[in-house]
């Protein structure tokens, strides 16, 4: 297992770990029903902490971020050393998680995405992990939540008896979604980008080829060009602009410390 410890990367603290230690760290906070806010961040979340103070504040309170991007990983191994051997890839860190769960009775609750895609990847899920035990599902509102709708999913999950929630809103709703919820809930909460849409079959992955060599942006671009475009052509040239600074000791952005007032979203 490899855990060298969160990393300065933009002003975001990125774990450096791999997916041994990071499943480690989640199943174990799941047995001892601790809080764990965790995301895996590529290029595109690092961004949205770089580019808001606020979310950048969020990101620094969740206790594990790992680093989904192939380039987030690189950037890691040229600025510290960590000979990060592999990224730890949203999608595959959901299904380590699930296998992991299934093998030690923790049931997992899914939060996000539509009814149908949920339905998809229960079915996906529990094919492929037959001990795996869903403790309960529930599909995006696609709006902000009321006070009372809130406190309603809270209890919810909480009586559902789930020790793990998987939740995929898409970045950066679902980081907010596990902000606002994690000190309610107190178990690991995950959010895990695409991974739900991909293991339901709803939407493509990359071809591996493609992944390994950090380009399965250029492939969701060709396939989504008028969600993504912005978030490609605009953040991923900035993105290097700002780690070269970083490298060169031009850019400095400290990771904030201490407690924050951060506005509640109540993204649903």
């Amino acid at each position: 297992m490899i855990d060298k410890g969160k990393k300065n990367l933009l002003g975001i603290g990125v774990d450096a770990v791999d997916y041994d230690s990071a499943v480690a760290k989640i199943i174990s906070a799941a047995h001892a029903k601790q809080r764990m806010a965790v995301s895996a961040l590529a290029v595109h979340g690092v961004m949205t902490g770089v580019l808001d103070k606020e979310h950048q504040r969020r990101l620094n309170s969740f206790e594990l971020i790992v680093p989904d991007g192939q380039p987030v990983r690189w950037s890691l191994n040229l600025l510290y050393n960590t000979h990060l051997p592999d990224r730890v890839y949203g999608p595959i860190l959901t299904l380590r998680v699930c296998e992991k769960a299934a093998e030690e009775g923790l049931p997992i609750y899914l939060y996000g995405s539509k009814h149908v895609v949920l339905q998809r990847l229960i079915k996906n899920l529990t094919e492929r992990f037959p001990h795996l035990k869903i403790a309960g599902a529930r599909p995006s509102l696609f709006r902000q939540t009321t006070t009372e709708e809130k406190a309603e999913i809270i209890e919810t999950i909480r009586d559902s008896g789930a020790r793990i929630v998987l939740v995929g809103l898409g970045c950066p709703r679902q980081e907010v979604w596990v902000y606002e919820y994690s000190d309610y809930l107190s178990i690991p909460i995950i959010a895990v980008g695409a991974a739900f849409d991909f293991h339901a079959g709803t939407v493509p992955q990359a071809p591996s080829l493609l992944q390994k060599f950090g380009l399965e942006w250029l492939f969701r671009l060709v396939v989504e060009p008028r969600r993504l475009w912005r978030r490609y052509l605009l953040l991923n040239p900035l993105f290097l602009f700002l780690l070269l600074l970083q490298l060169t000791r031009l850019y400095t952005r400290e990771i904030p410390s201490g407690a924050f007032p951060v506005r509640e979203l109540r993204y649903g």
